[in-house]
Order: structure tokens, then C-alpha cells, then sequence
């Protein structure tokens, strides 16, 4: 047992005794003792089925008496003992769901995103940055160049690094500013092979460490500048404010981002066990969490992987998956973790369990594992198995904090798969991470498979690959998902996540039951924007 942890009860978890400790956090919002959530109802209609695996489809959600509008519904929730999202979504670490675009569009409405490790690691690492300097308060490793460069040379690193901006600050050899170049600058450059240091502007105005973004925000706005550098008193450059990225901020044109304390888009990165260099590489610039991903995460190689984190950076915030079980979760948690992911087989791409016979049917192993860390403070993540917005709620009341989604987002302008034409409409390509085309690559997920070192032709896929709707812009998607939970919260008379989690009632549904909730009796159904003909499966 870990000395930080104290020990408050024992309880019977998926067929075993097992202890749950409390888990003391800094205070940083999650101070102090996390009081122990339960909810009796759920525990009696859980135990009624305990040899019962259920799904989403299985269970409803019963109606409460509420004393609010769904729109008064708070969607804030933790996703790591350390950071909170303005909504309970996350984007799948996919390679056809979650890129630079995808993590910034997530983070912008609230959520966050987990860039996928089919990559490699400086790849994956340019990706990370993209999200991370895409909307900034202080920018700390803000892109220098230096006098030396030539005009051309910029252009080719903007256009490798897929820069969308044109200002820089100019530095020598031990970080000292020198200048800046701006937009104007180039453009009115008569010719490419000239350098920074013959168009740079040295009178450069500048700030010291410690100014608040209201002052920097009236400086840039006085001085009609694009950047502000921020150097000590030796000159040496420390980081830069936008204007505008301040003037979204200090106009409240942002609200619901999810941001760090620099006010930058926060993401996550996977990686898998035995990645150190990949760590390493990712580490290098800012990344809000690293999630320790696997099919099977109650591993050797997973907590191991955890351990090696946590020993060498001690804040970093991990998660670790995919579990099912609550011994699963507790090991975890011994090992380190800020929170756990849990699904083995629920995603529509899956087929673990029919491959191999494993698996629990997402609510109970959502339920077996929310139960089993009560009282430890660490969230769960609820991975796969979302088809409706109403399975979120019912994913929420089993106990989870948030939830991670692969196929509703993955046919968005923000995904990265390829789209494809059929019959006249728009579909993108999507695939698991178990497939045979993701294994296959030189980074690929065949590690997270337990087949790393295996030939490509004595592969065993653990999923498929096919193609999803074209679903237009992530936000839209995130709209329809987010005021579907908000109904639900208000049919609940739940205002807050926790609430849900602690007075959720249900019932159990039947095959009729299932039929009866969606559409019927009816011909030429027309599709609406948060339900398509045919999403009920039958």
C-alpha cells in the first residue's frame, strides 16, 4: 500500500475483497479528502444483476423531480485529480480521429483531445504543439529564429511546422533578444534570400516576468504591436503575449475553453508500455496529460509504465487503461495514476470479444470500477460504446466523469481520415486501433495488442476497418451531445454531474423496451441533427 494512501473500508468488487484507500490531493481545486460518492439505488439494481453484464441499451434513465432548466445543468467535470473539462468529452487517441485539428476544436468547446501514437514521437510531439500554441495567455516556449536565417528558411519552417502565424521573435545563441519580425516584414521584403537580421525591428517594445495579461493587453494595444516579449533584465527572452489570443480573452470572446494556467488549449498524448524515448520526446514541450494506453491496462507493462512516469515527473498527469475490473482500477491507482479509462470491446470497430472471448458489457464494467475507486478521488473515463447522447447520462450515473468517443466524432471536418464518396454521399474512413491497416504501420498500435514484435502477416486484428457518415464540424456534433445531456440532467433533476452519479435511478430495459425508444410505426423517417435512420441498430 502506498504511504500517501489511508485506509477507509473493504467491500466485495467483481467477486473479490477489496480495500479502497483516500487519497489526499494538493490544493489545486481537488484539495482535501474527496468525499465518498454512492448511491444505494444504483448499488441494489447493480447487485439485482451481478451476474449480468449490461450495456447502454440495457438500462434507462428513470425521470426525478427537478427544480431548474436544462440549461441551468452544470457539465463541468474532472478528468484527472488534476484537471477539469467544461464538458465530459474526450476524443478517442485514434489515427483517424485525433489530430492537431481535432485536439484544438475539442479543447475550444470544452473538452480535450488525446492525439493518437501512430506516429512518431517528434511527429506526435508537433502535433501536441499545435494544439498548445494555437490559442495562448503567456506563451512560454514561443518559436524564436534567429538573425542568421534568411527569409526563405522561415517560410520553409512555417510551412514543415504548419505555422499559421508570421511573427517572431529574433534571438542570439544565449537567448538574447534582439528584435522581432512581424507580417509586415516579410511582406514588404524585396527578396527572399534576405536575412532576419537585415529586416528585424530592434527598437523592440517589451515587458518583464510577472506582468498580468490586462497590462500586456493595454501595452500591445497602445503600441498597436502584434507581439509583446517578455525578457529578464539581462535581455534574455522568456516568452511573448499575442494580441490576439489577449484580445479574445480580456473581450470575453472565450468562455468555455479548457485552458491551463498560461491559458493555452489543454491535450492529451498516448503512448504505450515500454515508451520511454516516445515520453521523453513528448515531454519536451508542454502536454496536459499522457495516457498510458492499452487493450489490456491491468498489466505489468502498464503499471510499470505509470510508475516510471510518476517517479521522474511527479506532477504529470497520467491516465492509464483500457480495465474492466475494480482490482484493475485499485492496481492502477497503487501505481500511481490520476485517473483510469475503461472499455474492453464496447467500440464499434471492436472486436475483442468476439476475437477472444473477453470483455464486460460497458455499464457493469463502468459500474465495477467507479464503485471499486469511491472515495480515491480518481476519475473514470468511459471508452467506447457512446452511439446516442443519452448514452453519456447513463455512462455518467454507472459513475464515470467523463466520457471518450471514437466513431461520433471521427466523421467530422475535424478528424483526419480520408473521405470517400458511396453512392452519391459523403462518408469518412474510420478504423480501430486493433485493425490490420493501424497495426501494420511502422508506429502502429500493435503493441497496445500485445503483438509488437510480430510479423505483419501473423498479425491478429482485435478490430476493423470501415467508414462512418460525413457529420460536418466537431462543434455541431459536441452542441447536439451537450444539450442532450443537459435534457437528461433536467429530466433527473440533476444539476451537476456528481448529482447524477449520486441520485441516477434506472430501470431495466427489453428487447421491446429498446424498440419502443427509438422511432417506429412510421415511414420515410427524416433524419434530425442528433439522430440518423437506422442508428438504433435493429
Amino acid at each position: 500500500m502506498r504511504p500517501d494512501f489511508h485506509e477507509i473500508h473493504t467491500f466485495s468488487a467483481s467477486g473479490v475483497d477489496v480495500t479502497v484507500w483516500h487519497l489526499p490531493f494538493p490544493a489545486n481545486g481537488f484539495g482535501g479528502f474527496r468525499p465518498l460518492i454512492e448511491n444505494t439505488f444504483l448499488d441494489e439494481f447493480m447487485e439485482h444483476h451481478r451476474f449480468t453484464g449490461l450495456t447502454y441499451d440495457d438500462v434507462s434513465l428513470i425521470t426525478q423531480y427537478a427544480d431548474f432548466l436544462p440549461a441551468d445543468a452544470d457539465l463541468s467535470t474532472a478528468l484527472t485529480t488534476g484537471i477539469r473539462l467544461n464538458i465530459p468529452y474526450i476524443s478517442a487517441a485514434m489515427d483517424t480521429v485525433t489530430e492537431a485539428d481535432m485536439g484544438i476544436a475539442m479543447a475550444l468547446a470544452g473538452g480535450i483531445g488525446i492525439v493518437h501514437k501512430n506516429l512518431e514521437p517528434a511527429a506526435q510531439r508537433t502535433e501536441i504543439k499545435r494544439v498548445k500554441y494555437y490559442l495562448n495567455g503567456f506563451l512560454v516556449k514561443a518559436r524564436t529564429i534567429s538573425p542568421e536565417m534568411t527569409l526563405a528558411d522561415v517560410e520553409v519552417m512555417k510551412r514543415e511546422k504548419g505555422f499559421r502565424f508570421s511573427s517572431f521573435p529574433v534571438v542570439d545563441n544565449n537567448r538574447k533578444l534582439l528584435g522581432v519580425v512581424t507580417g509586415s516584414q516579410f511582406r514588404y521584403a524585396e527578396s527572399e534570400d534576405l536575412t532576419v537580421g537585415e529586416i528585424m525591428i530592434t527598437d523592440t517594445v517589451t515587458a518583464r516576468p510577472g506582468i498580468s495579461m490586462q497590462e500586456a493587453y493595454d501595452i500591445l494595444l497602445r503600441h498597436k504591436i502584434s507581439i509583446l516579449p517578455v525578457i529578464e533584465k539581462d535581455g534574455t527572452f522568456v516568452g511573448l503575449y499575442s494580441f490576439k489570443d489577449l484580445r479574445r480573452i480580456i473581450k470575453g470572446k472565450s468562455g468555455g475553453e479548457c485552458v491551463d494556467e498560461n491559458y493555452s488549449l489543454r491535450v492529451g498524448a498516448a503512448v504505450g508500455p515500454g515508451d520511454h524515448e516516445r515520453i521523453e520526446v513528448l515531454l519536451e514541450t508542454p502536454v496536459d496529460v499522457l495516457v498510458v494506453d492499452t487493450a489490456h491496462g491491468h498489466t505489468r507493462g502498464v503499471i510499470d509504465m505509470v510508475k516510471w512516469i510518476k517517479s521522474r515527473w511527479t506532477d504529470q498527469q497520467v491516465i492509464a487503461g483500457n480495465i474492466a475490473t475494480g482490482e484493475a482500477a485499485l492496481a492502477l491507482v497503487e501505481a500511481g495514476v490520476d485517473g483510469v479509462k475503461v472499455g474492453i470491446g464496447p467500440g464499434s470497430i471492436c472486436t475483442t470479444r468476439v476475437i477472444s472471448g473477453v470483455g464486460v458489457p460497458q455499464f457493469s464494467a463502468v459500474y465495477n470500477v467507479s464503485k471499486a475507486l469511491r472515495g480515491t478521488g480518481v476519475p473514470v473515463i468511459a471508452d467506447g460504446g457512446i452511439k446516442h447522447s443519452g448514452d453519456v447520462p447513463k455512462a455518467l450515473a454507472a459513475g464515470a466523469g467523463t466520457v471518450m468517443m471514437g466513431s461520433v466524432l471521427a466523421g467530422t471536418d475535424e478528424g483526419p481520415g480520408e473521405r470517400v464518396l458511396i453512392r452519391g454521399r459523403q462518408y469518412v474512413a474510420y478504423r480501430g486501433m486493433g485493425s490490420l491497416g493501424a497495426m501494420q504501420q511502422r508506429h502502429g498500435s500493435s503493441d497496445r495488442y500485445g503483438q509488437k514484435d510480430v510479423d505483419s502477416p501473423k498479425l491478429v486484428p482485435e478490430g476493423i476497418e470501415g467508414v462512418v457518415p460525413y457529420s460536418g464540424p466537431v462543434g455541431t456534433i459536441l452542441h447536439q451531445y451537450g444539450g442532450g445531456l443537459r435534457a437528461s440532467m433536467g429530466y433527473n433533476g440533476c444539476r451537476t454531474i456528481a448529482d447524477l452519479q449520486k441520485n441516477a435511478r434506472l430501470v431495466r430495459v427489453t428487447p421491446s423496451g429498446r424498440r419502443e425508444a427509438h422511432p417506429h410505426d412510421i415511414q420515410f423517417v427524416k433524419d434530425s441533427p442528433n439522430y440518423k435512420t437506422g442508428e438504433n441498430g435493429d
